[in-house]
């Protein structure tokens, strides 16, 4: 088995570049990356709740897993293990030691996720018996076509205007709360995992649309173009005290038409697999699945 180094918070430069160079081999055989954005954030962002462990030598790990332990009720981790080092032992290794870091904090059990569903993850979680406990589905908008604005108008009385860094910040947070309430992920974001965005070189706030009635926030639509070919329908969110006002198509509509602007010819998103309401939504302005992340238990 290999040797473990566990550390919390935040890493090293030089051992963050050496996850990243890990995550990208990793995607490079696999055709998916293995860790998302926030635990990339995290390598060198984190806090005392984000546990790092490293398979190997530090400086050129064989495998990589980041806990977040923020909640050890609601434990989750994500797994990378380099291609020339898999069937060793090193996956088994950083579950185990995944599940032992959220024990000692009390939790019961860690969600897993596998991104892409790829060949290696399953073949570790059926050698396991671990059960697939959530999908994230990825749907996608290939070509793009420019919807018609007039299909998905605003109700009376609500304006769309982009976000504005250091105005909107708080405002968000707190209707992103209250819209994924549910969501272990999306509905802990709190202002300074909001910042860190900002911070990104594809943020544009441009493509962060605010739909609002007065002064007072009802929804949000949030865009993000990392690549040329690509763009993403990053976030869409709606207060529940707004919901029946037709407000989520609308913004999707409003943030198909902003990338369209972009040039882009594709458009992704992830929504999870059991969200029908969204689900709906999405396939009405033409969206597919295309692929998908699942979770697994370990505990």
């Amino acid at each position: 088995m290999p040797d473990l180094t566990s550390r919390a918070g935040v890493l090293p430069a030089a051992t963050a570049t050496a996850v990243r160079d890990l995550a990208a081999a990793a995607e490079a055989h696999d055709g998916v990356a293995p860790l998302s954005e926030q635990p990339l954030l995290w390598l060198t962002g984190g806090g005392p709740d984000v546990v790092h462990l490293l398979a190997g030598d530090p400086a050129a790990p064989d495998g990589y897993a980041q806990v977040d332990l923020r909640d050890p009720a609601l434990a989750t981790a994500e797994v990378v293990v380099h291609p020339d080092a898999r069937r060793r032992g090193t996956g088994t290794a950083l579950l185990d030691a995944a599940l032992a870091a959220t024990r000692a904090r009390g939790g019961a059990a860690v969600s897993v996720w596998a991104h892409g569903d790829v060949a290696p993850a399953r073949a570790l979680a059926t050698s396991r018996g671990l059960p697939v406990v959530r999908e994230l589905w990825q749907m996608a908008l290939d070509p793009l076509v420019t919807p018609d604005p007039d299909a998905a108008p605003l109700a009376a009385g609500v304006t769309v205007r982009p976000f504005e860094p250091g105005r909107d910040e708080d405002a968000w947070v707190a209707v992103n709360a209250r819209a994924f309430a549910q969501h272990p992920e999306q509905g802990r974001l709190t202002r300074a995992d909001l910042e860190a965005r900002e911070a990104e070189p594809w943020f544009d706030p441009e493509g962060f649309l605010l739909a609002e009635e007065g002064s007072t926030l009802l929804g949000f639509g949030w865009t993000k173009v990392a690549e040329p070919a690509e763009g993403e329908i990053y976030a869409l969110g709606v207060d529940p005290a707004a919901q029946g006002r037709r407000l989520g198509p609308a913004l999707t509509a409003r943030m198909l038409a902003h990338l369209a602007e972009r040039g882009v010819p594709r458009v992704v998103l992830y929504t999870e697999g059991d969200n029908a309401p969204a689900i709906r939504v999405y396939r009405a302005a033409g969206f597919e699945r295309s692929a998908v992340d699942v979770v697994y238990r370990v505990g």
